[in-house]
């Protein structure tokens, strides 16, 4: 199967050249360690789901089965689960995911609620993936044109030896991302920025493939765009390994060095790349605001702002549901939602960290999991990884125009289209 990333072929310094251009023109920006958490005026939701009454008959008859498939209230991770469920984009998203395939959609659905109640991805502690993120190789900061929140990795920041715990950090940013997504937006925009990578701090095919596979299967229509700058050639060997398992949806969203002041606004975008944000990474300010903006506790539970335990209703951003809107009973897109004083109900007394809920919940679920799959995050697929017939063509990539069925809201410039 000839992979799309080795079919496109220009310099692909073309992001780097472009940036370079602009701070040769203009004087840097002062630098600052701001983390942007909110959009601005000019980020904004554009793209609203319509769904025939028809795909809304689909929707309900998944949320009708996803009940059947509930914890009992008795469990302790039921409000958890209800939570992720009452989303109002949830059941959509997967019923688009598998193309109004019922069948499929309840199975990917199942899928994901069985991989929740392993792995808990909204109640990971801060502490546990904190010294993944010493080095800033992965940075959640500022918004693109459509608001999406935009997720910076940089493999060439690799700061820790292989381990299931790098893919829990970038679990962990993922739930982060979304708390960020302001209302009428559920998507998230990834920037990977290969500056400075080598071959020793890449990613395993083995470890990519086992983030595509929670990236497609468990966050399904979660990525809205996926940006490849400053990509070396030798990198094709780690596309060319994963793109077979690329869903066909998913591999239309990326894009080679695009012109990214074009998709994100120069208030929100890194100056490395264009942008007047000339952001400098420090670890505690980055660690603290993500975490107080998010309300996260000690234990990877939620407090509300005066430090009283919370689950806040799911869909709509942390922001919003910190000023009590919640989505309206027959919701099924964000956005849809209305200020209610029950949203923050469940509030209880003031947190211990040392005996709260959450931690009893991880803890029983670590018990309970035997030694050899707390390894098996990364390593499940690496046996056949070799069997992989991987083409490395020396060649560079750049931007292409969108193909199938989903596009960007914004396309590559014509410039962009001219380079081809």
């Amino acid at each position: 199967m000839s992979s799309i990333f080795s079919s496109l072929s220009t310099k692909s310094s073309a992001s780097s050249s472009r940036a370079s251009s602009i701070k040769e023109q203009a004087p840097a920006p002062p630098e600052t360690s701001e983390v942007i958490v909110t959009p601005p005026e000019e980020s904004k939701p554009k793209k609203k789901w319509e769904y025939t009454p028809e795909q809304l008959q689909k929707i309900q008859e998944l949320r009708e089965y996803t009940k059947t498939l509930l914890l009992p209230e008795s469990d302790s991770y039921y409000l958890w689960e209800k939570r992720f469920l009452d989303d109002p984009g949830c059941h959509p998203r997967y019923c688009r995911a598998a193309k109004w395939k019922m069948d499929d959609a309840k199975k990917r659905i199942k899928g994901t609620i069985e991989w929740r109640r392993e792995y808990k991805p909204e109640l990971m502690q801060p502490g546990d993936v904190k010294v993944e993120a010493e080095t800033g190789k992965i940075i959640l900061k500022g918004f693109d044109m459509d608001g999406r929140p935009v997720l910076y990795l940089r493999p060439g920041r690799e700061n820790t030896e292989t381990s299931p715990r790098q893919i829990r950090h970038m679990i962990y940013h993922l739930e982060r991302a979304i708390d960020l997504c302001p209302p009428g937006q559920d998507q998230v925009t990834i920037i990977v920025d290969y500056k400075s990578a080598t071959s020793s701090t890449m990613p395993s095919i083995g470890k990519g493939r086992s983030v595509l596979n929670i990236l497609q299967n468990h966050y399904v229509e979660r990525l809205g765009r996926g940006l490849v700058v400053n990509m070396p050639w030798w990198v094709n060997a780690f596309f060319t390994g994963i793109s077979p398992f690329l869903d066909p949806i998913t591999r239309d969203k990326i894009r080679f060095n695009p012109k990214l002041t074009e998709l994100v606004p120069p208030s929100q975008l890194d100056y490395e790349f264009g942008g007047e944000h000339n952001f400098v990474f420090d670890h505690d300010i980055y660690w603290k605001t993500l975490t107080e903006f998010c309300c996260l506790a000690e234990d990877g539970t939620r407090i509300d702002k005066e430090g009283k335990s919370w689950i806040p209703p799911l869909g709509n951003g942390i922001a919003a549901a910190l000023e009590g809107y919640a989505p309206t009973p027959d919701a099924v897109a964000s956005g849809q939602m209305t200020k209610n004083p029950q949203a923050t109900a469940g509030i209880v007394d003031k947190v211990d960290p040392s005996t709260s809920e959450a931690q009893t919940i991880v803890a029983e679920h670590r018990a309970k999991e035997p030694e050899e799959k707390k390894e098996q995050g990364i390593s499940e697929l690496q046996d056949k990884v070799e069997a992989l017939t991987m083409e490395v063509p020396a060649v560079e990539t750049a931007p292409g125009p969108p193909t199938g069925e989903v596009v960007f809201d914004h396309p590559p410039s014509g410039k962009e289209l001219a380079a081809i």
